[in-house]
């Protein structure tokens, strides 16, 4: 149905050429728009209904203070997982983790998954990807998240968070000690609104990285990134790390530009690398960061995070 829509506006409404680099890129953006747009409504509106019975007090109360030798972590990573935020918009969750006195390790964990995993991305991987891809992406991101939250853990960086944190954390008790009592049909209104606003946080990243993939679908010629970005490049994944992190978008959008750059054969652990870096180390979440965590620590975080993201580009690249 969306390439009827887009064939049809393209095509025959405005008489473009299928060979006119800007038919083809308008078609793209039109198309995938179109497809992401209603993926998007759907899974957060149904997650905005789950996420009303699993309220993040809970999963504290299930984390704190408990030894569970790394799994703590890990269930953090898969909460990060399953919650549609992006870097910056985790970090008041992170303060929420925090406060509930469960680690400095275990609330990082979630952090980096958060942004990296979320089920929007997932479906937008598999419609893109295929399953095998897919499931490879999605359980990167939550080992990241897991084992670098443990390492950090180890390094007792907690007198490295900013003093005024505290004040935040008891702010974020007195919100987690309101309960919700209502059924799912109250409940409603308020799912409704949330999953409004958040496409409507979303949205204009998604749009934005459609519209980046159109101009590279339609105006790059097959090849180009090749000779900078190929296998033969041994530089090609921490080029574009690096190159990524003035970035800043959330899953959803950036995706539709890592299907141009690979559909003009950049390799696939290059491309995510570059995804990964963008959705998680952010300079938008460094400046949030700031009033979270002193100098040291962000370095640290960001070094981690970097250095596994580099890590798993070259590995995509030798088994993709």
């Amino acid at each position: 149905m969306f390439k009827y829509i887009a064939d049809t506006i393209v095509f025959n409404t405005l008489s473009l050429s299928p060979t006119n680099h800007w038919a083809q890129a308008l078609h793209f953006f039109i198309y995938d728009s179109l497809k992401i747009s209603f993926l998007v409504v759907f899974v957060i509106f149904l997650m905005g209904a789950v996420n009303s019975y699993f309220p993040i007090d809970k999963v504290r109360n299930f984390l704190d203070g408990k030894k569970l030798y790394g799994f703590e972590n890990f269930f953090a990573a898969i909460f990060g997982a399953i919650t549609p935020f992006c870097s910056c918009s985790s970090i008041p969750l992170f303060i929420g983790f925090l406060k509930g006195g469960i680690p400095l390790g275990v609330t990082l964990s979630f952090l980096i998954a958060s942004p990296l995993v979320n089920e929007v991305a997932v479906i937008l991987f598999l419609g893109i990807f295929g399953i095998k891809i897919t499931i490879i992406y999605a359980t990167a991101g939550i080992l990241i998240g897991t084992f670098v939250g443990i390492l950090l853990g180890k390094l007792g960086l907690e007198e490295h968070l900013q003093d005024w944190v505290k004040i935040q954390i008891e702010e974020k008790i007195r919100q987690a000690a309101l309960k919700d009592e209502r059924t799912i049909v109250e409940r409603l209104p308020s799912i409704k609104d949330e999953a409004v606003d958040t496409f409507k946080r979303i949205i204009p990243y998604v749009l934005g990285g459609v519209a980046i993939g159109g101009l590279i679908h339609g105006f790059i010629p097959t090849g180009y990134f090749e000779q900078y970005m190929g296998k033969d490049n041994i530089f090609a994944v921490p080029i574009s790390t690096l190159l990524a992190i003035p970035m800043y978008s959330n899953a959803s959008g950036v995706i539709p530009v890592i299907q141009s750059l690979v559909s003009k054969g950049i390799p696939i652990g290059t491309a995510m690398a570059f995804m990964m870096a963008v959705v998680g180390l952010s300079l938008p979440e460094a400046l949030l960061l700031k009033k979270v965590m002193k100098v040291k620590l962000i370095a640290t975080y960001f070094g981690a995070v970097g250095i596994s993201i580099i890590a798993l580009g070259y590995l995509f690249n030798l088994i993709l």
